[in-house]
């Protein structure tokens, strides 16, 4: 099985699953093939643990949910340091927590306190954790699913934007359509709630030759230059339109330009490219900027969203025309 193959199988078992989801699902598989972490905001009950609990169930890989309540503590998370009894003497052991996993659920990551948060994003940015002063590394394979309910906000507290900008992307998930939505119904009447079990797991070192390969997507000079565009008109919008520089108070960081890049290559990829194009860029900014950007106080009495600001960003960045070829 090449890689392509192996993301097509695990892309079309996840839609089996998550009826009507697709565009989710490829969200989810995106952040997993660019190595990064994604925050996942939606209501009650439409899917988020069962996708990423999916995901992890197809590949040969570890899940872990880890529920944030405000009680928590860091200790909960990374793990701790035990005592035991040996030979009469007190032996020191580390006991890992739920956060050395391969795939990670944190459910609900705005109902920890800020020092649980910290560690956890601590966690994702350095790929270890630090316990009474000895480092431990966390698996190679390691994505963090965060999820947050925009319902309630009372007893939450909300992530820091500077927090905000460590996730790769940030994905809302919306109601599916009627007719998803009966057949998902259809299904659990049918099969119930029983968990499938797949003999023939997608094993991680076909997940790591995809990442190899998205690695070798180009990206033109023409097109990089496009994407750093992008980005400097959140930062300097005045420069572009005087609509935006009364929407945007602070714009996108350098992680952003990072992480619409490895967007960009991901989604090309996917689709079977060689090359970036502006579609591909387009495709994604939306993902990639909406944490990112912080709108001004007017804009935010206004009821102007950040999807809508994007929006005017792409139309005043003209987007360079990029041949590109496929595989052969």
């Amino acid at each position: 099985m090449t890689p392509r193959e192996a993301i097509k199988l695990l892309f079309e078992r996840m839609n089996e699953e998550i009826i009507g989801q697709e565009h989710i699902v490829e969200r989810f598989i995106m952040g997993m093939l660019a190595d990064g972490n994604m925050l996942v905001e939606g209501l009650p009950g439409l899917a988020k643990t069962r996708t990423v609990r999916t995901m992890a169930n197809i590949i040969d890989a570890k899940f872990s949910r880890i529920q944030f309540t405000p009680d928590l503590e860091p200790s909960d998370v990374l793990g701790e340091e035990r005592v035991y009894e040996e030979d009469d003497k007190k032996v020191f052991r580390f006991h890992q927590g739920p956060i050395f996993g391969n795939i990670i659920l944190a459910d609900e990551i705005n109902r920890a306190p800020a020092k649980v948060q910290s560690a956890m994003l601590e966690a994702m940015e350095e790929k270890q954790v630090t316990v009474a002063g000895h480092t431990y590394e966390l698996p190679e394979l390691f994505v963090v699913m965060a999820t947050q309910n925009p319902l309630e906000q009372k007893g939450t507290y909300p992530l820091p934007e500077a927090q905000k900008d460590r996730f790769l992307m940030h994905v809302k998930i919306d109601y599916v359509k009627m007719d998803d939505e009966y057949r998902m119904v259809q299904k659990v009447l049918h099969d119930g709630h029983r968990k499938t079990v797949y003999e023939d797991r997608i094993p991680q070192d076909l997940i790591f030759a995809a990442r190899d390969e998205i690695a070798k997507v180009q990206i033109s000079e023409e097109m990089g230059k496009y994407i750093i565009e992008l980005v400097f008109a959140t930062r300097y919008p005045l420069r572009y339109s005087k609509q935006l520089e009364v929407m945007i108070e602070v714009g996108v960081s350098p992680r952003g330009s990072l992480a619409l890049t490895k967007c960009a290559q991901v989604h090309a990829w996917m689709r079977g490219r060689r090359e970036v194009t502006a579609d591909d860029v387009k495709e994604v900014i939306h993902d990639v900027f909406r944490h990112r950007i912080i709108k001004s106080e007017h804009t935010k009495f206004s009821g102007i969203g950040n999807d809508e600001i994007i929006d005017i960003v792409i139309d005043h960045v003209p987007a360079p025309k990029v041949e590109f070829k496929r595989p052969s």
